[in-house]
């Protein structure tokens, strides 16, 4: 089985940023501030680059349409909704948690910091999922733009 460079590579980044924000929030327990501090950095820079090859290939590439049997296709496409829903949400919320932290507004940032990690790991467990339906357990179909591949319109 051959799988997609870009996905894969970007799909992995994802996985790294949940990774660095189970790390930061076990730190931020212990009270390790400056440890927490990098680690959410790297989180960060993590999604970015995530982002950054994900919009790269949707602008130059375009999106891979689900390919695996069409009676299951509506279920994808409402689990693909949530997702992005959830990614939107978690980057929204990460922005938002980032900068409280970043201007020491730590009565805010206590508060938005849990509920954004527990968006984010849905967030990553939800976009590994789709990978695995669009490249691992079924063929992926047509590559072509966000709307199509989306929506099938």
């Amino acid at each position: 089985m051959s799988l997609p460079i870009l996905p894969t590579i970007s799909t992995s980044f994802i996985v790294l940023s949940a990774i660095t924000v189970a790390i930061g929030w076990g730190q931020i327990k212990q009270r390790k501030i400056e440890a927490h501090q990098k680690t959410m950095f790297w989180a960060a820079i993590f999604a970015i680059i995530f982002f950054v090859i994900y919009a790269s290939r949707t602008i130059f590439i375009g999106n891979t349409a689900f390919g695996g049997p069409e009676d299951i296709k509506i279920y994808y496409t409402i689990f693909l909704v949530f997702h992005i829903s959830l990614a939107t949400t978690g980057a929204v919320f990460g922005i938002i948690s980032l900068w409280t932290g970043y201007k020491n507004n730590l009565q805010r940032h206590r508060k938005l910091g849990p509920i954004t990690s527990i968006i984010w790991f849905f967030t990553a467990i939800t976009g590994v999922a789709v990978y695995l339906l669009l490249y691992v357990f079924y063929k992926g179909g047509e590559t072509t733009s966000v709307i199509k591949a989306i929506l099938g319109l």
